[in-house]
């Protein structure tokens, strides 16, 4: 499906067989691909199709990248269509498993909310936020939603502002505030006959797309390209130009670490790592009718992997492995401060 085909006009169904027969000759890819292939079938409104292939995901023999995040769709996808008492020990287990990827915790809170369960979803929101946010400088920009669905939901219980709120509000780039966007009072506006009222929602409602146009630009992370030792090893032995490109393996780990650190500096948002291998680069230097030796063919590369699904976020949660492969925790290997 071409990103810029209107959703009216895509055949879900199809789409979704499509992205099955893929994950089969790509198997590397599998877990992203299915994943997309559910999300294709939920819309289709064929939900037990769905719950069928997060089912052969959970079941499969190759390790899962993101389980967490598997189990947490598969529970929203069962509370809609009356599957509640599973959704929930789905949910609970998630919970638990306190996963260190904001995604699985804004699915299962947003499950929450989506069936009045604002107290649960409250917690669930603020439990991921205290899990991956505290001491954190700079909140990751895969973690706003969890700030945003938690304000939204706090909004909606009428509860106070506390430093969270605060934090979601100084995050937040749309020129119409949070609290403005969150009012649970505004649905009684589009019914009214105030032509101030209704051209005060239109506005709010036009800041809302931009921030889902915002969003959905950026579908996939920037990506900084990374080889480990041996691969990069074999990468420069088969194709010696490239030792000016990466002097060193030391050198490489440290430009990365530099480059992603100046792009947070600028601001750019949703920052990620690929781990390249010299098959997969050779495959796609062949895609594109280039050499591998060609430096300018690297960062498209690392783009083509992103858009895979294949970034890990950049910086690394508190707590979590260095992204260069170490024992070592990110914060006590290329996370020092100055490193």
């Amino acid at each position: 499906m071409r990103p810029d085909t209107p959703a009216e006009n895509v055949d879900h169904t199809a789409e979704a067989a499509r992205l099955e027969r893929t994950a089969g000759l790509y198997p590397e890819d599998a877990e992203h691909l299915l994943l997309q292939a559910a999300a294709h079938l939920e819309l289709s409104g064929d939900r037990p199709g769905a719950t069928t292939l997060y089912d052969r995901l959970l079941a499969s023999d190759a390790p899962l990248e993101k389980p967490y995040l598997v189990r947490a769709l598969k529970a929203s996808n069962l509370w809609e269509y009356d599957h509640e008492a599973e959704a929930r020990a789905i949910i609970d287990g998630v919970r638990a498993a306190a996963p260190r990827d904001p995604a699985p915790w804004v699915i299962v809170a947003e499950a929450l909310e989506s069936h009045d369960e604002l107290e649960a979803a409250q917690d669930t929101f603020t439990e991921g936020a205290v899990l991956l946010l505290t001491d954190v400088p700079e909140p990751p920009y895969a973690t706003l939603p969890l700030l945003f669905g938690r304000h939204r939901v706090r909004r909606m219980l009428g509860a106070a502002h506390d430093e969270w709120d605060a934090l979601a509000d100084t995050l937040h780039s749309s020129p119409i505030s949070l609290d403005e966007l969150h009012d649970p009072k505004r649905v009684w506006s589009l019914g009214s006959d105030n032509p101030a009222e209704l051209q005060a929602e239109i506005s709010r409602l036009q800041a809302e797309l931009g921030a889902y146009r915002e969003a959905l630009s950026r579908p996939f992370p920037v990506a900084v390209l990374h080889w480990s030792s041996p691969e990069l090893a074999e990468l420069t032995a088969a194709y010696p130009d490239l030792t000016t490109e990466y002097p060193s393996h030391e050198e490489h780990l440290a430009t990365i670490e530099a480059s992603l650190r100046e792009l947070a500096t600028s601001g750019t948002p949703n920052l990620g790592i690929v781990t390249a291998t010299v098959p997969s680069y050779e495959a796609f230097a062949a895609s594109e009718a280039a050499s591998p030796s060609d430096t300018i063919l690297l960062p498209q590369y690392a783009t083509t992997l992103a858009a895979r699904g294949l970034a890990v976020a950049w910086p690394p949660q508190r707590g979590s492995a260095c992204w260069c492969g170490s024992d070592r925790q990110y914060q006590e290997c290329h996370g020092i401060t100055g490193a």
